[in-house]
């Protein structure tokens, strides 16, 4: 089968699926199953016409629980994308668990089961568009946040936001917004365009994505974490320090960390089973210094 088609048809079933499950009530839709009470959800998407896809886990007990939301990261392939499976995030996710979060991994539109359009095309890679791409990752994120805080297990302050790479970016567009309850926001290895042309340590228009990430700092008042492996070849540590002190020009503070090399690509540090073991102390003293602090808006 020509590509052309085949990119039709995946797009096509896509789309019909995504219909058919819009028609699905939000909310649960499985019994809880362990660890941590997993349970599969259904929530709105800014595409009215699409149910996004989402993972919930929570602590044990009624609650209400502070809330966490992980923003999973994306490809600009379409095949790639139509190919993804579920954003899980167990092990970063569990980590939250075991300090009162519930927390929800919610799968964007035009990504894996959720199906439908693309919201975050940033129009190919001399001319990327990443405050755009930027934004329409934060709406959803934005979306997936008004729906859970109607919730009557989730607490209405003390959110934590937390990004990987595409969705991290999104998250450091969410931050340019500061949406009200939100205590922080943690990038792990926030960015657009990186393995340009699938070849590590290329990233499509660098200085784009470094006047982008001062555009979101502007009017961003959340406080952030910005961590990243020192063996990270989407985004290395050197760019990501130029990204966060472009961002941190405009915004408010900015703790960078670089974290020791993990396995042998440590862009997916927080998405892999035993990335905690190497993240865990570092963000355990970040988070502890925020929480410290009186808050702008928690």
């Amino acid at each position: 089968m020509p590509l052309f088609k085949l990119l039709c048809l995946v797009i096509g079933l896509g789309g019909l699926i995504a219909q058919a499950e819009a028609q699905t009530p939000f909310g649960a839709q499985s019994a809880e199953a362990s660890p941590d009470r997993s349970q599969q959800w259904r929530i709105p998407s800014p595409d009215r016409n699409i149910a996004a896809h989402a993972l919930l886990f929570r602590p044990p007990g009624d609650g209400p629980f502070p809330l966490a939301i992980i923003a999973h990261a994306s490809t600009e392939n379409v095949l790639r994308r139509a190919q993804m499976p579920q954003p899980q995030y167990r092990a970063l996710a569990s980590w939250l668990v075991a300090r009162g979060y519930a927390v929800l991994v919610p799968e964007r539109s035009g990504h894996g089961g959720t199906g439908g359009r693309y919201l975050e095309d940033q129009s190919g890679c001399d001319e990327a568009n990443y405050v755009r791409a930027g934004q329409a990752t934060a709406d959803s994120i934005a979306t997936a946040l008004a729906y859970m805080r109607q919730q009557a297990f989730v607490r209405q302050n003390g959110t934590v936001i937390l990004g990987h790479s595409a969705g991290g970016w999104g998250a450091l567009a969410l931050a340019g917004q500061n949406p009200q309850g939100i205590a922080a926001i943690i990038a792990f290895s926030p960015g657009r365009g990186g393995h340009a042309n699938d070849r590590p340590n290329q990233v499509c228009a660098p200085h784009t994505l470094t006047t982008a990430a001062a555009e979101f700092g502007k009017a961003a008042r959340v406080p952030v974490i910005w961590l990243v492996a020192r063996n990270d070849s989407y985004f290395s540590p050197a760019l990501s320090r130029q990204l966060a002190d472009a961002f941190r020009a405009g915004g408010d503070r900015v703790d960078f960390r670089a974290l020791p090399e993990f396995r042998s690509e440590g862009h997916w540090l927080a998405e892999t089973d035993g990335g905690e073991e190497s993240f865990g102390p570092t963000l355990d003293n970040a988070m502890k210094a925020i929480m410290a602090k009186p808050a702008r808006a928690r």
